[in-house]
């Protein structure tokens, strides 16, 4: 099973370095891409039937990540929203769980932790 992903990921490069790698590694199909919480949100939202993973940064050009997991709250079960950040604290991976995020990597020491994820979930082996 492919996994189609939405990326919101202010950063051209690590967005298309990320696009690239989990095409490779994981069986992502990425869907499209936001660089801000508005355009995330509004897609996602709007879209609710064309994803199956989110991954989303903190850090935004414009709001910021927390307000992308807010808004997918809802979800269907299936879907899974992570969150991709160098600033993946303890603190703040408590609080993207409180918004229900399904994981938190670092981007910095958690690359691999991520592609396990989205090979685990493509292969519909993954407890939902």
């Amino acid at each position: 099973m492919v996994l189609r992903t939405y990326l919101v990921e202010d950063n051209p490069v690590i967005r298309e370095n990320l696009i690239d790698t989990l095409a490779e590694l994981a069986n992502v199909k990425t869907v499209g891409a936001a660089g801000s919480e508005g355009e995330g949100c509004r897609w996602l939202t709007r879209n609710g039937d064309k994803w199956d993973l989110a991954i989303v940064d903190l850090f935004l050009k414009e709001g910021n990540g927390l307000g992308v997991l807010a808004s997918c709250m809802d979800r269907r079960p299936q879907q899974k929203v992570v969150v991709l950040s160098n600033y993946a604290t303890p603190e703040m991976r408590s609080r993207c769980m409180a918004l229900k995020a399904d994981a938190v990597f670092d981007k910095s020491n958690e690359i691999d932790a991520l592609l396990d994820y989205c090979v685990l979930h493509a292969s519909g082996t993954a407890r939902h």
